[in-house]
């Protein structure tokens, strides 16, 4: 009777499970990682483009980082904000003066939760000033910034919303890279611009210097906040530690998560102490956000980044990477046709169905993430070598050659 009852657990464990079927899970799962691998429960090796979705920038197990959290954890795990905590108050004094703009920073646990800081915080600052009319935000076509109904409304993707009910007011949704569109939705309700600096979810659509900086200058005309989105491209995945750092815009308020812990779940809103002046004392916070395991991955994680080199082997690699993948384009027109993206946040355009492309490159091994506008997101951590990139396009090449058209119709004949 014991053993059948192991071997009922066994297989209804293969059959069914009580998690939220909220996410479409590849029936694949995984054991341990070492850098750029995943090890799954079966032995099998993976190398991992996707991490984590932009979150495993320094791959899997970095030692620093293990090693970080492995001494706090010895220590004290968690203390509240009611008292002082002075190794976040450090990661806030890092990372404002990296960002070259801002004054303050508030820690929470997600991108989701960052955005969720921005919003409000500009809202606040208009409020404060004698304006509380001043709440909407001016969003654009494509963009993805978090899952709370607030974020979904500023993300305006009626595939999100539908089912929630009425959407959070406030948000007006412009057409990507139109100023002329901005400046009509521009008005006395106006409060802020939110946008990323680079749209991942929306398909690696990488917009102009020019657009970033008449972006600013609106805001700067018109007394509007200007918001960054960088929860995906902050922290070195575009070959600086921030995205804006490319164009030499910077904002007022910026929300950052995924790989600001290198895998350990942080976010934060960085914001000049001027778009901050309204978040006093009772206005937000966050029970877990800035807890002390979360602030020691995070500066473990600086402490790589922000060693001599590290971003320019990083913009190498990007060059490498973009130069292999179009190569590919060129040998498989009928399977992808178009390399994105900036830094190690690349893509290809598939002409076939990316979820297909995915599976085929899953079949081989290579784990890769999709985007908007039938887009393949390849987001190998930030430390990957040519070696591996080398590897990864042999796998691209293999995936490609089984979905195309054109080899399989060579081959039969």
């Amino acid at each position: 009777m014991g053993q059948g009852f192991v071997l009922l657990v066994i297989v209804m464990s293969q059959t069914t499970t009580h998690m939220l079927p909220v996410f479409a899970r590849a029936d694949l799962a995984f054991e341990r990682g070492e850098g750029p691998w995943l090890i799954a429960t079966n032995g099998d090796r993976y190398l991992d483009f996707t991490s984590g979705v932009a979150v495993n920038a320094l791959g899997h197990a970095h030692p620093h980082l293990v090693q970080a959290v492995q001494d706090q954890a010895a220590k004290l795990w968690h203390v509240s904000n009611l008292f002082r905590v002075a190794e976040g108050e450090t990661l806030a004094a890092r990372l404002c003066a990296e960002s070259k703009f801002a004054d303050t920073a508030f820690f929470c646990n997600s991108g989701a939760e960052a955005m969720e800081a921005c919003i409000k915080m500009a809202r606040k600052y208009h409020a404060v000033n004698g304006h509380p009319e001043r709440f909407r935000i001016i969003t654009f076509e494509g963009a993805f910034h978090g899952r709370t109904l607030a974020t979904l409304a500023a993300g305006g993707q009626e595939k999100y919303l539908e089912g929630f009910g009425p959407r959070v007011e406030g948000f007006d949704q412009v057409p990507l890279g139109d100023i002329e569109a901005v400046k009509k939705a521009i008005g006395p309700n106006t409060a802020a611009i939110l946008v990323e600096p680079l749209q991942g979810e929306g398909g690696l659509r990488v917009q102009p210097p020019a657009f970033f900086r008449a972006l600013r200058q609106l805001c700067d005309e018109n007394g509007l906040l200007l918001i960054f989105d960088e929860v995906q491209t902050g922290m070195g995945r575009t070959g600086e530690l921030f995205a804006h750092m490319r164009f030499g815009v910077t904002p007022d308020i910026m929300g950052l998560a995924k790989a600001l812990g290198g895998g350990f779940p942080i976010g934060a809103c960085l914001a000049t102490a001027k778009a901050g002046k309204g978040m006093t004392p009772g206005t937000h916070g966050s029970t877990f956000g800035g807890n002390l395991l979360a602030v020691a991955a995070a500066n473990a994680t600086l402490d790589v980044m922000l060693a001599a080199g590290f971003f320019d082997r990083v913009q190498k690699m990007s060059l490498l990477f973009k130069q292999k993948l179009a190569s590919v384009c060129d040998r498989y027109p009928d399977v992808i046709n178009e390399v994105r993206g900036e830094g190690l946040l690349i893509g290809v355009r598939a002409v076939v169905p990316a979820g297909d492309l995915v599976a085929a490159l899953r079949d081989q091994k290579l784990l890769t993430v999709g985007a908007g506008e039938n887009v393949v997101r390849m987001l190998p951590p930030l430390i990957v070598t040519e070696a591996e990139l080398d590897d990864a396009v042999g796998r691209l090449e293999r995936a490609c050659a089984a979905l195309s058209p054109g080899a399989r119709a060579r081959k039969a004949g």
